[in-house]
């Protein structure tokens, strides 16, 4: 099908764009842009240079995608920001370029990016996220696939949030989230399992104890970190859930919120 430009959309001869292509009021494109099929580019929004956007998203207005670095390392430079498919953007959101010659900052497909949110420079993010209103992530923060991110929750720069981890609005991560958890607060900690988030994603009454085992032994009883790891090896029964866990909590740099 072909595209709808609007009139007063500004759009680089050197930009890229798929089948059904809408590009709304006073939109922005610039060049060595990539923009997929049946995407939406909304009034005011804009897609600057070396943004890719894959098919079937939706960027609201006044929106920014693509802009630079505000790493005070950044010089100008050749760096990105690729964005998958099936990706809500709401309005006003902002997602930079990587900071370094041919970095980039990633968003994997079927996120829903709520008004205001903020994805600094060199995050990755995965698929199925949800980020209410006013996350913010600082610069190369790791986030897994079907987590919540709460409104107004902000993650230091450097930390990871695990898969289908929930993280309560207005939260301070400055440590790993780890999957499956709930977690809380100033700074952020672990309260629980994500219950309602492994349950409504079908996990069986199995899978479910298998983790409470674990979670139990690293946040809620006395160990040194080491030892609890140790304690979930050699005690808690192998699952891939189990597994993931323990290679979360042995790779951290920052430290994990317990």
């Amino acid at each position: 099908m072909p595209n709808n430009i609007h009139p007063s959309a500004v759009i680089d001869a050197k930009a890229v764009l798929g089948d059904n292509v809408t590009v709304k009021a006073f939109a922005v494109v610039e060049s060595d842009v990539v923009i997929g099929s049946n995407t939406v580019i909304d009034a005011g929004a804009q897609v600057l240079r070396y943004s890719s956007i894959g098919n079937t998203c939706h960027i609201f207005p006044y929106a920014v995608i693509g802009g630079i670095s505000q790493d005070l390392k950044y010089r100008d430079c050749c760096s990105f920001v690729k964005i998958g498919d099936n990706n809500t953007i709401r309005e006003f959101v902002t997602v930079n370029r990587g900071t370094d010659q041919d970095s980039s900052t990633v968003i994997g497909s079927n996120n829903h990016i709520m008004a205001y949110s903020h994805i600094a420079h060199d995050c990755v993010i995965g698929d199925n996220n949800i980020f209410a209103n006013c996350a913010t992530l600082g610069g190369h923060v790791v986030v897994g696939s079907h987590a919540v991110i709460g409104g107004l929750a902000a993650v230091h720069q450097f930390c990871r949030v695990g898969d289908m981890a929930i993280i309560g609005g207005c939260s301070k991560v400055v440590q790993d989230i780890p999957p499956y958890s709930m977690c809380d607060g100033h700074p952020a900690a672990v309260r629980g399992l994500n219950l309602v988030g492994l349950r409504r994603s079908g996990f069986t009454q199995k899978q479910i104890g298998l983790l409470k085992q674990a979670y139990k032994l690293a946040f809620f009883e006395d160990h040194p970190f080491d030892k609890a790891v140790e304690l979930i090896r050699s005690s808690v029964e192998a699952s891939s859930e189990v597994d993931k866990l323990v290679v979360f909590l042995e790779h951290t740099k920052r430290g994990i919120a317990r």
